[in-house]
């Protein structure tokens, strides 16, 4: 994510094919004075250009771009780049489509000829048949390769439409040779042509480029899904009157009404009113939500089943869904380090290619073959070896899988951190309110002879019945559910040094530390080993006393209780292979308590906040690759420090701009999900790499020395891009796993 000094500009281009056309963009882009970076995305067919101050012009960028041969537009402010590259895509799309059908219905002579050859007919249409209908397929729907490929030589480059440009404008060329050769001799019915083969190429390229287009923009449907959430109006109350108000002029403190079954329009607080909120597309959270007065809730959930009043706390580009879009985006448009290697090979790709294919030419005629055997294979290498693939086998990847990581709740801030975090071999979590609740709850009400635990949980709770200290609150949660009637009034409330003194029941009572207790002269020893005891695991107590009788009545222990489902995150870590850790501030006691709970091997106590970022150098100087999980506020500095920082909790602007991940939900088994996804990734990438070299490796030499037609080379390029897209695609279909 930018810097805050720095200032972005989304473009969206037009015209690239291949990884050849990203490094070509990026690098025009990059030379305009004032810009910092510039990173384009393939599979989006946009660009985000940075300036450490002031941006250049737009019409600066957008001529650099036109220069090279590509079209650029400027992204609105106000929309998204996946809604500006999803309006394209489809628009791209459907051109791509028709071009195809067109094409495939004008080849289709040639293909039924192709089919019937192996059984001994002859249904391949006459010289001049043939001639109509390639120029028609060469020139008029393969126009744009031509175009493309005379702005790439101006410019000095290679692309993927130079190749196929290059490639099929040979087999066209070598038909019509072979053709007027045939006429002048009197016998073009018996000459065998490669006007098939011209033309098939270019329809196999045009469909493939249509499915290629159909399937990238797939990619990004989970964050077009969140884009689309964003209600265009809203009902804010004026005076108590609903007034229908779209949704850019609602303002901060607004309150706006929403009904059950209607999607909240605005980020708030509630007001008024109870519900059920469905919050499943922003932090991946199945279950519903209750929200009562005081909850927060998020522009774009859904009012399942009440009425509530939300005063409005954020709009615009401030509300988090706008920051979860942004903030996917971003990760979508950086680059994961395996892409730098892919750019200096597609950088050197096509003039490799087309030195190959001069050296098949002249190869085969050194071996004696004719012109038109050399020629048909030298075509077969230009128009196989596509860098097409290669371009996209990392952004489609990465978009991918950034996306059904926002639909779980899990968001990625650039491809570095997700190639990172698949190499990740110990998390270190922080305790408090990461693997713990971050809120004491009682954990033992424990009663001297003579007295009742329930007893001792009302009185305890009369005595704090006016504090808004979160034990206070605790003890009076737990008297409630231990109560078959309401707990007695104190009067006569005061503050004392370790505790709180009132009168109930005409008794004066004590509730308050070990110390405060001896001070005031009541004889604990009742209770004395179980106190010990419970204080040993690490949990807290607060004694209750009968000033007046100088006895105990018992005690109330406390304790941060795990989250439900760390110990579930604990067995999941385990079972990738991956070794847990906790780092927490708190006394052993406490922190062997928790440890135990949750089935964690190993923990570090009493470590100060500096501390846990030099114990995570000390892990990383072993070695490991080392992810920590924190709320991304008081473990800044060991989100900073470590390979990866996970931010778990309420995706917060500090843990945003500090980790490499944010969890939008406080569930800390998404972190293993997380490690899940981004190894699914990584996967997904060096398969669809993989799969781009394989066929450059094998169809080049089988090109080379004839044995792949043009025809099956075009038909093999084209399969060689969808095939790499699709491999992406099997992302969309990653699903948590939460047991």
């Amino acid at each position: 994510m930018a810097s805050p000094s720095q200032s972005t500009l989304d473009l969206a281009i037009d015209g690239m094919t291949c990884a050849a056309c990203v490094a070509r963009v990026e690098k025009a882009l990059a030379d305009v004075p004032g810009v910092a970076a510039a990173e384009v995305n393939l599979a989006t067919k946009s660009a985000r250009v940075r300036a450490a101050g002031a941006l250049p012009p737009p019409e600066t960028l957008v001529a650099a771009v036109e220069d090279i041969g590509y079209g650029a537009e400027p992204i609105a402010v106000t929309t998204t780049v996946t809604e500006a590259s999803g309006d394209r895509a489809v628009a791209r799309a459907r051109a791509a489509k028709h071009r195809a059908m067109l094409a495939l219905a004008l080849v289709s002579p040639f293909l039924l000829a192709m089919a019937a050859l192996p059984f001994g007919l002859d249904l391949m249409p006459s010289a001049s048949m043939q001639f109509v209908l390639a120029t028609v397929v060469q020139f008029y729907l393969g126009g744009r390769f031509y175009l493309s490929a005379w702005k790439a030589l101006r410019a000095g480059a290679g692309t993927m439409d130079l190749l196929v440009a290059l490639g099929t404008t040979a087999a066209y060329g070598l038909s019509v040779w072979l053709w007027w050769r045939a006429l002048g001799m009197g016998h073009d019915h018996e000459t065998h042509l490669y006007f098939e083969s011209s033309s098939v190429v270019v329809a196999f390229v045009l469909l493939g480029k249509w499915l290629e287009e159909r399937a990238t923009s797939e990619t990004a449907s989970a964050i077009r899904a969140l884009a689309r959430l964003r209600p265009s109006t809203a009902i804010v109350l004026d005076d108590g009157i609903e007034v229908e108000t779209a949704i850019e002029h609602v303002e901060l403190g607004d309150l706006v009404l929403v009904r059950a079954g209607e999607r909240i329009a605005v980020d708030g607080r509630v007001v008024e009113g109870s519900a059920g909120v469905d919050e499943s597309m922003v932090t991946g959270e199945s279950l519903p939500v209750a929200k009562t007065v005081g909850a927060t809730v998020i522009g774009g959930t859904v009012n399942l089943d009440g009425r509530l009043v939300v005063e409005t706390t954020a709009v615009g580009a401030e509300t988090t869904l706008a920051k979860v879009i942004r903030l996917v985006e971003t990760a979508q448009a950086s680059k994961a380090p395996v892409q730098k290697l892919v750019d200096r090979v597609s950088a050197v790709f096509v003039p490799i290619v087309l030195a190959v294919a001069l050296v098949t030419f002249v190869g085969w005629l050194a071996t004696g073959h004719n012109w038109d055997a050399a020629l048909v294979a030298a075509v077969s290498v230009l128009v196989i070896a596509c860098p097409c693939a290669l371009g996209l086998a990392t952004p489609t990847a990465i978009l991918a899988g950034t996306g059904v990581a926002a639909k779980h709740g899990i968001l990625v801030r650039d491809a570095a951190a997700l190639e990172l975090a698949a190499r990740v071999g110990v998390v270190v979590f922080d305790k408090t309110g990461t693997l713990t609740l971050g809120e004491p709850s009682v954990t033992e009400v424990r009663a001297a002879p003579g007295e009742t635990e329930e007893r001792v949980a009302a009185l305890a709770a009369a005595l704090e019945a006016g504090s808004d200290h979160p034990l206070a609150e605790a003890i009076r949660r737990e008297a409630l559910a231990r109560a078959s009637a309401p707990w007695p009034a104190a009067d006569g409330f005061r503050a004392v040094v370790g505790g709180v003194e009132g009168r109930v029941d005409g008794r004066a009572l004590l509730l308050g530390n070990a110390a405060a207790l001896d001070q005031a002269g009541v004889d604990r020893a009742a209770l004395a080993a179980e106190a010990d005891d419970l204080a040993g695991r690490g949990h807290g107590v607060s004694w209750l006393g009968d000033v007046d009788g100088r006895r105990v009545l018992g005690f109330v222990a406390f304790a941060d209780r795990p989250r439900p489902t760390s110990a579930a995150a604990v067995a999941a870590l385990a079972r990738e292979g991956v070794e847990a850790t906790m780092l927490t501030g708190d006394g052993r006691g406490a922190a062997a308590r928790v440890a135990a709970e949750i089935g964690l091997p190993r923990f570090v106590a009493e470590v100060k906040p500096d501390g846990k970022a030099a114990e995570i150098a000390r892990l990383r100087a072993g070695g490991a690759v080392v992810a920590m999980v924190g709320d991304g506020v008081n473990d800044a500095p060991a989100l900073a420090a470590a390979d990866v920082g996970i931010a778990m909790g309420g995706g917060t602007d500090v843990a945003v701009e500090t980790a490499g991940i944010t969890l939008m939900r406080g569930d800390p088994r998404l972190v293993a999900a997380s490690i899940d996804l981004s190894r699914r990734t990584v996967a997904t990438i060096r398969r669809g790499l993989f799969w781009a070299f394989f066929y450059n490796v094998v169809g080049i030499p089988l090109a080379a020395f004839g044995i792949l037609s043009p025809v099956f080379a075009g038909a093999a390029m084209a399969l060689s891009s969808v095939s790499v897209v699709l491999n992406a695609l099997v992302l969309r279909g990653w699903k948590a796993r939460l047991d």
